[in-house]
């Protein structure tokens, strides 16, 4: 007969720096077993959306940078393309492709930041070093396009503040070349090191089912199975124009839908984004980045929805337009959130050890869930 032990609650943030930001986890546990868990959010609230209300919507730009911080220029871009589609601008051809090499930029130094600081929650330092030094030619791109690391403000209504830099080209190539192979020495490093397939293999198993019912997006959805991409599948810009695949977790090393298969996922993703991200540069045309950009952004009286795949999974835009310069009303889905409901499910039944796994493998950022 088992015995039992005495049911105790445990708080673990919001200062754990495994939390990956200001979020408290309160865990029910049996001994080391969880039985619930209880996130508390809203220690990064800064009224995002009611802000937008008194702002003209160029301004509300710099704002949705501040929400998922780890990838600003794809919230920029969700954004702009959701007030192009309002207002029926059609942007110069040029901007669609310098807009889709940012993004893919942007969601390779959002995945290097999600497995390098996964590997320092495993226990694994080197990695984390090496992804974060892959990263800063990122950001330097970055830098040398706009002037900014983190925060952007790059991708307007209408077009984009600056045109590539003269070097920008020749820099990415550069790192497309060096950085192929350093995704080798990341999988040879963790991705199949066995201390870390044993403690992300069959832990925080994801259904295809619940991932589907509980509106699970992005890499965490597709790890679970779903080949569903909203490049691929409701397509916007110039994705359609370029040649390239959407990984899905195999449970190759567990179970389909732990978080091996969540991290791998991205590893895989960054393939990818380079492969677009080569199309995009040989194809590139000629052209003014700033030709569409209204002097006066006032759009008419009505509505829109458009969604976009960020590195966290689905971002949507919901816009209401009473026909003056500010918005009438500005909500977003954001996919951290999406994902943060069902966190619960992904932990009963494992231990305490495990949650700071099945945390890091979901890849949230707090800026995002709070707003």
């Amino acid at each position: 007969m088992a015995l039992k032990t005495e049911e105790m609650v445990l708080n673990m943030g919001p200062q754990h720096p495994s939390t990956h930001g200001v979020l408290r986890l309160e865990l029910q546990i049996d001994g080391e077993i969880i039985i619930d868990v209880i996130p508390h959010i809203g220690y990064l609230h800064r009224c995002f959306e009611k802000h937008c209300e008194a702002m003209t919507y160029p301004q509300v730009i710099p704002y949705t940078d501040r929400m998922d911080y780890l990838a600003s220029m794809y919230n920029e871009f969700g954004y702009a393309l959701a007030m192009e589609r309002l207002m029926k601008i059609e942007v110069p051809e040029r901007v669609e492709y310098i807009r889709v090499i940012m993004g893919e930029l942007q969601r390779i130094a959002s995945h290097l930041v999600a497995l390098g600081t996964y590997g320092a929650d495993i226990g694994a330092f080197t990695p984390f070093l090496f992804c974060f030094r892959d990263r800063e030619r990122i950001l330097h791109l970055f830098e040398i396009t706009c002037g900014a690391r983190l925060l952007y403000n790059y991708i307007w209504i209408g077009g984009l503040s600056h045109d590539l830099h003269p070097d920008f080209i020749r820099l990415t190539k550069e790192f497309i070349k060096d950085f192929r192979p350093n995704v080798k020495e990341l999988n040879e490093l963790l991705s199949y090191n066995r201390i870390f397939i044993e403690r992300t293999a069959n832990v925080g198993v994801l259904p295809i089912e619940t991932a589907i019912n509980y509106g699970v997006s992005g890499p965490n959805l597709r790890a679970s199975g779903m080949k569903w991409d909203l490049r691929k599948d409701d397509p916007y810009s110039v994705y359609h124009k370029f040649d390239y695949d959407i990984p899905i977790g195999k449970g190759e090393k567990g179970k389909t839908g732990d978080c091996w298969d969540r991290y791998y996922v991205r590893v895989l993703e960054m393939d990818e984004s380079l492969k677009i991200i080569e199309q995009a540069i040989e194809q590139i045309p000629d052209g003014d980045v700033t030709s569409a950009i209204p002097k006066r952004v006032k759009p008419p009286e009505g509505q829109i929805y458009t969604r976009v795949e960020n590195p966290r999974g689905e971002l949507g835009y919901f816009i209401i337009s009473d026909g003056s310069i500010n918005p009438a009303r500005v909500k977003v889905r954001a996919p951290s959130f999406v994902t943060m409901q069902v966190f619960p499910e992904l932990c009963k039944g494992f231990m305490v050890a495990d949650v700071v796994a099945i945390l890091g493998s979901v890849d949230i950022v707090l800026g995002e869930i709070d707003r």
